[in-house]
């Protein structure tokens, strides 16, 4: 009577599965953690859903109903607004405060640290200080405009100016940017601005043709980033506004965050959360798309 051969494992599919055991733990987690809730958020968005009844299925029903929402509608415009204005203004704000502290300063190691604290700083924290700082009556902006025989506005509490507000304290946190742009600056080559000083060319010539185009990979990270990070901008407006005066700071995820744990309308919000993600998507690609006209990398020819 023959016996079967014992088949062993080869070496490479030993090192496999010890490899596939080792990564195992982040395996499970991915996908319990991750890849099942965004599932689960898809199929949500087409039901009815309130977290205590079964999910009730209605396919496209959440997405046609959030064309006529005209609370939706105003969230979406928020949203543009803050994106439009505060990305551009923060990229602009850390690229100028980086040139600052490029150059040859005092203290320049303390400065680069002051810049940085913000962003380490919780959010909630910061949103207190400058609910402070925009106090209409007693607050720190409107006590130096008074100095100079400026009557300040009412900052959050005006639908015209809740927004600008929002955006002037979103420039408080762009320390992380700076250190990017820091690191770019510092990366330019000297030999680059030699030859362009040879060939005549004044300081502001030299920011704008040897500078800038040698830190547009790092214009195009902050960009990236700033843009996702916009248009998921969620904590400051919920803790110093919560959406007010009228409806003016109620943005895009402060609006998903109402239905989907205050009117527990879970698929309604598991529909914006998929229609917001696209957006994002979609940028991104057409960011990336655009980005080999413009974005010079050192070692290109």
């Amino acid at each position: 009577m023959c016996q079967g051969r014992v088949r062993r494992l080869t070496p490479p599919a030993k090192r496999f599965l010890t490899l596939l055991a080792f990564i195992s733990p982040w395996i499970l987690g991915f996908l319990g953690f991750f890849v099942y809730p965004l599932l689960l958020s898809l199929y949500y968005s087409f039901t009815e859903y309130n977290l205590l009844q079964p999910p009730k299925w209605v396919w496209l029903q959440n997405y046609s109903s959030l064309i006529e929402d005209t609370h939706y509608l105003n969230a979406v415009g928020n949203t543009i607004y803050f994106v439009v204005f505060s990305v551009p203004l923060g990229v602009l704000t850390a690229f100028l405060i980086a040139f600052l502290l490029n150059q040859q300063l005092r203290l320049r190691v303390l400065l680069r640290m002051i810049f940085y604290i913000p962003i380490v700083v919780p959010i909630s924290a910061t949103a207190i200080l400058w609910m402070w700082i925009f106090n209409s009556n007693w607050g720190l902006l409107n006590n130096i405009l008074a100095l100079i025989g400026i009557q300040g506005p009412a900052w959050l509490g005006s639908p015209a100016w809740s927004k600008p507000s929002l955006i002037i304290m979103q420039l408080w946190l762009v320390g992380g940017s700076v250190l990017i742009f820091l690191a770019a600056l510092q990366d330019v080559p000297r030999s680059l601005y030699d030859a362009a000083e040879v060939d005549g060319a004044n300081a502001l010539h030299r920011v704008w043709h040897v500078t800038i185009p040698m830190v547009t990979p790092a214009i195009l990270f902050s960009l990236l980033t700033g843009l996702i990070a916009a248009f998921q901008t969620f904590a400051n407006a919920w803790i110093m506004t919560d959406g007010g005066p009228v409806r003016s700071t109620e943005f895009y995820v402060l609006y998903l965050y109402d239905h989907g744990f205050r009117f527990f309308r879970m698929g309604y919000a598991s529909a914006m959360a998929w229609i917001l993600f696209g957006v994002v998507v979609v940028v991104t690609v057409l960011l990336f798309r655009t980005s080999a006209r413009w974005v010079y990398y050192g070692g290109e020819g």
